[in-house]
């Protein structure tokens, strides 16, 4: 399969530290965030992952602050949780709340999330559309006991960062908090908007 390979379109330093402050200043009412697709295979052509030229802790940084940007007209209803870690270390390299009123229990969806990220190599929302929201076929699919279970989640939020040239994946980014579709949704649209097609392998 043909895979994509993108960057970011702004390369300005500070473009995510500024949409972030925008939002903060500017207040903007929220803006609708596009639903994913609900078919595993078209989940997977299309918004399963993504595969950057290069992802560095700048990288992290700005697409945190993106994301920071896009949830903040949401927060006063539905406060979130970003992360953003590297998969072989999971050393966090970003991780906020937007918006008062996020709990303990969204730093546990983060880590839930993460892990099915690093187990399986896809997004919490392939997994989610692949079993149908079914968690026991989930968990029985893989031998999984009740006390492993626990440690994976596959409602959206959870999506794969690649880099071309790097065997597996390099970074997990996870939102908490919206509706599993929107958590995945966000993602998608941030990455979308921001990262534009560089070449293709």
């Amino acid at each position: 399969m043909e895979q994509k390979v993108l960057r970011r379109r702004d390369q300005d330093a500070g473009c995510g530290l500024q949409a972030a402050l925008v939002s903060i200043y500017q207040k903007p009412t929220p803006s609708a965030i596009p639903s994913p697709p609900e078919d595993a295979e078209a989940v997977k052509a299309n918004c399963d992952s993504f595969t950057f030229e290069s992802f560095t802790v700048e990288d992290a940084w700005q697409l945190g602050h993106l994301l920071y940007a896009r949830l903040l007209p949401f927060s006063s209803q539905k406060p979130t949780l970003i992360s953003i870690s590297l998969a072989n270390s999971c050393q966090v390299l970003f991780q906020c709340a937007v918006g008062s009123g996020t709990a303990p229990d969204n730093e546990l969806w983060v880590q839930r999330k993460r892990n099915t990220v690093l187990r399986f190599g896809t997004s919490t929302w392939f997994q989610h559309c692949k079993y149908a929201g079914d968690e026991a076929a989930f968990n029985a699919k893989f031998g999984m006991s009740p006390q492993q279970a626990e440690k994976y989640a596959i409602h959206g939020g959870g999506v794969p960062i690649r880099v071309k040239g790097v065997e597996g994946v390099v970074a997990v980014v996870v939102v908490s908090g919206l509706k599993q579709h929107e958590d995945h949704g966000v993602i998608v649209d941030v990455i979308n908007s921001n990262w534009e097609l560089c070449r293709t392998i």
